[in-house]
């Protein structure tokens, strides 16, 4: 009989140049492998925790060296729960620009959001805009 293993729970913060952000996925990816998540269940995972750090990095807190992006995540056998945190002023993400809209195609911007919200099974943007609240739940977002 196999053992569940206990909830994986950390939590993080980042400067400008995302120093420790490899070190957090890799151990994000233990907890991962340990909970029976495959592979490109990892990647999913991954892609939306390293582009929802970018997005607080480069446009929340415009990369200034004062400020710190916060990731908090929670993995069980079942889902997890990715919370990432700037010190910006926010953004309405309904006033981005759908990055497949044919106008908008050689715009670099949008494109994480809609990563995100493509391999992420829930995501939240809380008011005013600077915290990101995503869940991946198995079974939905692959």
């Amino acid at each position: 009989m196999t053992e569940t293993p206990l909830p994986f729970e950390s939590t993080a913060s980042f400067g400008p140049e995302a120093d420790g952000l490899a070190d957090f996925e890799a151990t994000l990816d233990a907890a991962l492998e340990a909970h029976g998540y495959s592979e490109s269940e990892l990647f999913a995972i991954r892609l939306a925790v390293e582009e929802a750090v970018a997005n607080g990095i480069n446009h929340g807190n415009r990369r200034d060296p004062n400020k710190r992006v916060a990731l908090t995540c929670r993995v069980d056998s079942s889902e997890v729960f990715v919370v990432v945190e700037d010190e910006g002023e926010g953004f309405d993400p309904g006033a981005v620009p759908d990055p497949t809209d044919e106008a908008n195609i050689e715009i670099p911007s949008g494109r994480g959001l809609m990563l995100m919200g493509a391999y992420m099974s829930d995501v939240r943007y809380v008011p005013p805009g600077n915290r990101v609240e995503m869940t991946y739940r198995r079974g939905t977002s692959e």
